[in-house]
């Protein structure tokens, strides 16, 4: 581990001088990637710093205690050994977290999806209720989201719905969200007032780069149809809507949001791209050990990862065992709690295998 910090300390002080070159301030790319990578380092080269300052403190205090005779001063030394020694332990826990690998997808925007599972209307009314879940939390956030797409029910709910979340960390946040959610409530529609629970399942997929995922033309087939809403009330009246299928893997998508077919057409090869990279990284997953996959969800959209109790006023995380008794404020945006213990818990597990 030290080998490494010392490695990136040096690479942060030769940059430190190339960005003072008057030579490297003319080439603004260069400047720019170099500062950027200093911004990254920075944290790191802060905390190694006042690391290994306190180690200083701590031999000094050693020495003090091996040649000195004096009473009071080998009091004082064994008070700085026994302060130092808790302070560096602390100084160790935090780098070994600031070394950990990042997510390379962690500041990329996201597309959410939200599907109705078992349950019928009462799982699209429940799909609703965690479309607008996440579109308040973007809110709170200032992050912009937009629908792209969306299959509703006459009585308001949503069988499909796939939207564009765009903002600083907005993947970081959202990632853990991925899996089935179940619901616990009275229908609106029963009359004996009996509890029923359904399901609806969330995909949260990172938006990909051209650079990360090539995807030939060749291999999908675009078709074009006239939008429509609820109850097949037209949209509007031209062909604007487009359905993309990706033939290799059969993967369909559609986007009926703009007016304009090539917007449409454009939104649908961002979704397509990032189902394909889903698709890829999730057979790369498959290959990785258990023992090395995270603890946190490994974004199964077939694993449970939620149980919203109504009668109870509860939301319960069943990969980390956490629940807050906050179900009405949960629903509208103040999901923070929960994904703050599950950033926690991820990091947690990930420093236990550092």
């Amino acid at each position: 581990m030290f080998d490494k910090l010392e490695f990136i300390l040096n690479k942060y002080e030769e940059l430190s001088v190339k960005v003072s070159d008057p030579d490297i301030i003319g080439n603004q790319p260069v400047w720019q990637k170099y500062i950027k990578e200093m911004g990254e380092m920075e944290p790191i080269v802060n905390e190694y710093k006042g690391y290994k300052l306190a180690k200083a403190d701590y031999a000094e205090a050693k020495d003090i205690l091996d040649v000195e005779n004096d009473a009071e001063m080998r009091e004082f030394a064994k008070e700085e050994i026994s302060r130092l020694d808790v302070e560096l332990e602390k100084y160790e826990s935090r780098l070994k977290y600031l070394l950990l690998p990042k997510d390379p997808n962690d500041d990329k925007n996201v597309i959410l999806e939200v599907r109705a599972g078992t349950g019928g209307d009462e799982a699209a009314l429940f799909g609703q209720n965690l479309l607008r879940m996440y579109l308040r939390y973007a809110e709170r956030n200032r992050w912009k989201a937009e629908i792209i797409d969306m299959n509703d029910t006459e009585i308001g709910g949503v069988k499909e719905a796939v939207i564009m979340i765009k903002g600083k960390g907005a993947y970081s946040r959202l990632k853990y969200e991925s899996g089935t959610h179940r619901v616990q409530r009275v229908p609106e529609t029963e009359s004996s007032g009996r509890v029923h629970t359904s399901a609806a399942t969330i995909a949260v997929l990172p938006e990909v780069d051209d650079v990360e995922i090539n995807v030939d033309p060749n291999e999908v087939r675009v078709d074009v149809y006239r939008a429509s809403g609820n109850g097949g009330q037209c949209v509007n009246t031209t062909d604007s809507a487009v359905r993309l299928t990706h033939v290799p893997t059969g993967l369909v998508v559609t986007c009926q949001d703009e007016k304009s077919q090539i917007k449409n057409k454009e939104k649908a090869f961002k979704v397509l791209k990032a189902r394909l990279y889903d698709l890829m990284m999730s057979k790369q997953n498959e290959e990785i050990s258990e023992q090395r996959k995270s603890q946190v969800g490994s974004g199964d959209r077939s694993e449970r990862i939620r149980t919203y109790n109504y009668p109870q006023g509860r939301v319960s995380d069943h990969r980390i065992g956490l629940t807050i008794y906050k179900l009405e404020n949960f629903l509208d945006g103040e999901i923070d709690e929960v994904v703050d213990a599950l950033i926690t818990h991820d990091q947690t597990e990930k420093m236990k295998n550092f």
